[in-house]
């Protein structure tokens, strides 16, 4: 059963956001104001309908590359440190002035989280950190982790039924395979 708080496009909108920074090719898909309101436009999950797009600035990059970071942190450290991963969260929720609100849609009533104040990244930190940790209290914290692929340090949230997903992509887990195959053959 999932947590009341969680949706799929936020658990989706958290990956995507901590997965812009690259660290193993050195590429950043935030580097500017541009780059921020075409990932917003992307994301709705994300993308807080009080805030327009068109006002971005400089400050509200700043701000998203900083809930960014937790957000990868959170994803990077689940697994091997629930403890520091769930002061994370919290941290992040109370920086964002998180606040769970109830709301009536298509006929029926669902939960959500959001921010009070119309910053993107505080709404931004809101969604996004409420999903992962609905995600980790309702599936556990081995659920968020970092691709195995030795070339590879993208985030990724395992949602299957039984929680053994290791690779970001089925392109890395057919790499992996192929290297492993490949390192069998030559060990003859």
């Amino acid at each position: 059963m999932l947590d009341a708080c969680y949706t799929a496009s936020a658990v989706q909108t958290a990956v995507d956001l901590a997965n812009t920074l690259r660290p193993v090719k050195g590429e950043d898909a935030l580097e500017t104001v541009e780059q921020l309101r075409d990932f917003l436009a992307d994301h709705p999950a994300g993308n807080p309908q009080r805030t327009g797009l068109r006002q971005l600035t400089r400050a509200d990059l700043a701000e998203v590359r900083a809930v960014r970071e937790t957000v990868r942190e959170v994803l990077e450290r689940a697994s091997a440190d629930p403890g520091e991963a769930a002061a994370l969260l919290n941290d992040g929720l109370r920086h964002s002035r998180a606040t769970p609100v109830l709301r009536h849609e298509d006929d029926r009533w669902r939960t959500e989280v959001t921010s009070d104040t119309d910053r993107c990244a505080a709404h931004l930190a809101a969604t996004t950190l409420s999903a992962l940790a609905s995600v980790i209290a309702t599936l556990g914290p081995t659920r968020l982790g970092v691709c195995a692929g030795p070339t590879c340090r993208a985030t990724f949230v395992d949602l299957s039924r039984n929680g053994s997903k290791q690779y970001c992509t089925r392109t890395c887990a057919h790499r992996a395979s192929v290297a492993a195959y490949r390192s069998r053959r030559s060990a003859r």
